[in-house]
């Protein structure tokens, strides 16, 4: 399976996720939900842009290669650029797929974002907390 089929893949479990591709950008492909972008993508899926808590985007940042800082001002929002080889572990798409979903989570609707994480194995006690103060999502996988 591709990059692109394997993105539409984590995308497609969760709630009201679209593909919409961008004319004015040569196509390149976004993911969003309620009209808000969660996933950038290049036309061949080399890279994604997602947003993570801001402290988990500078960590991110630091202690990653493949993973940048998003241009265009986005970077100091928790927005990050994330470099994917053609060749990527079980244990790297693992952690793509995190990023995916912890993206989703921070401009989803709190009724679908709940959803995810409630999925995710985050219990209601700790739900608020994390609409609040989100950097405490991060690390649900291992590797």
């Amino acid at each position: 399976m591709g990059h692109e089929a394997r993105i539409e893949a984590i995308v497609a479990r969760l709630p009201e996720a679209t593909r919409v591709d961008i004319v004015a950008w040569d196509g390149e492909p976004t993911f969003r939900v309620n009209g808000k972008n969660f996933v950038f993508a290049d036309a061949e899926f080399t890279g994604i842009t997602v947003k993570l808590p801001k402290e988990e985007a500078t960590a991110t940042v630091e202690s990653d290669k493949a993973v940048t800082p998003c241009g265009y001002g986005l970077g100091k929002h928790g927005w990050v650029s994330v470099a994917l080889p053609t060749k990527l572990s079980a244990t790297r798409w693992k952690q793509v797929e995190e990023w995916v979903r912890t993206s989703y989570t921070l401009v989803a609707p709190k009724k679908h974002a709940r959803q995810v994480l409630q999925e995710d194995g985050i219990d209601d006690e700790q739900m608020p907390s994390l609409r609040c103060d989100p950097w405490v999502y991060q690390g649900r996988v291992s590797g």
